[in-house]
This record gives C-alpha cells, sequence and structure tokens, in this order.
C-alpha cells in the first residue's frame, strides 16, 4: 500500500521505518503468496501492475480492520492534527477527505487552514501546521508528490477579448503560485494583462469569472461548472501542469498512519475535469 500511494520504494521505506532491500523482499513474498506481481519497478518508475490494482482496495479495507481492532484495546485518547491545504487545491471532496480520515481515527481531532501554498509553507516552517498539501513553490524544500493537475484559463462562455485590450484578469490577493505562473506565461508570450478583480480567497474568484468579468487559470477539476476553456478561443499560452506537495512533520506511528488515510483519499480524488 504504501510503495502504491509514494510511487518510490525509497519514500516507502522511509515511511515505514525500513530499508529499500527489506521492502523489496516484503514485496517478493507477498506477491509469490498471493501469486500475482503486484508492483511493476523499472529504473525510471514504479507504478502498480494490474492485479495491483484490484487487490489495494481489499488490502486498505484489511488493514483498517486491524488497526480499528487493535484501537480498541487502547485507552482513548485524544490528538489534534492541524492540515493546511491550498485554496486552489480544495476541491469538494474535501468533506469526504476529512470525513474518511476521522473514520480511520475516530479519536482524532482535525483543524484545517485552507490558504494560498505560499502563506501555508511559511505556516509550516514556522511550527503552525503538522502538515501542508500545497502546490509546488521553486524555492522551498521538496516533499512528497501526491498528484499532478492540469491547469487552463477559464472563463464565462460569453467572454471576449476586444483588439488592443489588455486581457482582463481575476487574481487571488495575495497572488498565490498558479496565478504567478500564469502571469509569466502572458509576459512571455507578450499578452497585455490587467488585473480587474482581486479577490480574499477562491470563492470570490470563482464568481467573478462566473459573472463574466474577466478570466482566471483553474485546475480542470475545481473550475466552476458554469465556465469554460477559453485558451485556445483567445490564443493564450499553454500553462504547465501544477504538482502538488505534501510535507509533513509528524513523527508518531499514529499520525503516520492517518496521514497515509490522508494522502490515499487525497489521490483518490484527483481525476481531472474533461
Amino acid at each position: 500500500m504504501t510503495i502504491a500511494d509514494r510511487r518510490s520504494f525509497t519514500r516507502a521505506a522511509e515511511m515505514l521505518g525500513t530499508t529499500q532491500g527489506a521492502l523489496s523482499v516484503r514485496l517478493k513474498r507477498l506477491e509469490s503468496r498471493v501469486g500475482y506481481k503486484l508492483i511493476e519497478r523499472t529504473p525510471r518508475m514504479v507504478r502498480v501492475a494490474a492485479p495491483g490494482v484490484a487487490f489495494l482496495d481489499a488490502a486498505r479495507a484489511l488493514i483498517e480492520a486491524h488497526d480499528r481492532a487493535v484501537e480498541t484495546l487502547r485507552p482513548a485518547e485524544a490528538q489534534r492534527f492541524t492540515l493546511g491545504i491550498a485554496a486552489h487545491l480544495a476541491g469538494p471532496e474535501i468533506p469526504k477527505l476529512l470525513a474518511r480520515l476521522a473514520a480511520h481515527d475516530p479519536g482524532l481531532t482535525i483543524e484545517v487552514r485552507l490558504d494560498t501554498s505560499r502563506t501555508l509553507l511559511d505556516a509550516y516552517e514556522g511550527g503552525e501546521l503538522d502538515v501542508a498539501i500545497v502546490g509546488r513553490e521553486d524555492d522551498r524544500r521538496t516533499g512528497d508528490h501526491l498528484a499532478s493537475e492540469r491547469i487552463a484559463w477559464f472563463a464565462a462562455p460569453g467572454f471576449d477579448r476586444r483588439d488592443g485590450e489588455p486581457l482582463r484578469l481575476a487574481a487571488l490577493s495575495p497572488a498565490c503560485g498558479v496565478h504567478d505562473i500564469a502571469k509569466r506565461a502572458l509576459d512571455a508570450a507578450n499578452i497585455a494583462w490587467s488585473e480587474v478583480f482581486l479577490g480574499g480567497g477562491s470563492t470570490a474568484v470563482m464568481a467573478a469569472v462566473s459573472a463574466g468579468i474577466a478570466v482566471a487559470p483553474f485546475s480542470l477539476r475545481i473550475a466552476p461548472p458554469d465556465t469554460e476553456d477559453v485558451g485556445p478561443r483567445l490564443g493564450l499560452p499553454d500553462l504547465p501542469p501544477s504538482d502538488i506537495i505534501l510535507h509533513s512533520s509528524l513523527t508518531d506511528r499514529r499520525s503516520k498512519a492517518a496521514l497515509r488515510a490522508l494522502s490515499a483519499a487525497f489521490k483518490e480524488h484527483r481525476r481531472p475535469r474533461v
């Protein structure tokens, strides 16, 4: 499960407190026992084989049942989990994600904070957050790669740009990394732009875009449903995918188990809108 979640023997071994060699031996024993190859490994990538995909859901259920059984014999202990999620990554699946985390560990008190990636990274590095799920920042430390999301230019169906007019942008205030990347892409393409709307949160920016006031970059997964990708029609530059990174300072076994459940739930909902 951990190899599948991390897509890396190195990161999985670190998470489980063992070595890559020991992990490989355990995987081979499991594959020998079930009679199928579960993980495919090459020098460049690690991925779940088809039998492994089928096996994974039942494996998760088995481990979760084991953990619940063990927890019934332990004194109830309250534990706090402070989680930061970048606002531009927080889609409609967040309540389900938190419900799964609560089901995994009912004794867990979850405090969630939504903000820009930059602000959350500052809070994480300042010790205010236990975990931060953010977009990659070029000048920050590396973390665990959870997924990548495609970013495109979205606007209301009737939105248009008149000849000679700067592209009207709606942006977060303070700006987030996605908006900074989008602006640099416009500058590189010699496309004039003007911020005509600054919102204090993603909801405000979405409302401005839906109202036809401006265009803004969004993940295909969370773009407002009443908008459309206008990049090709307006001749706007392609935007690079947004890498989603998890940073964690958790060290105890119980918290790490909760973090694995959180990571797995987050990945399951990374299905882009098409």
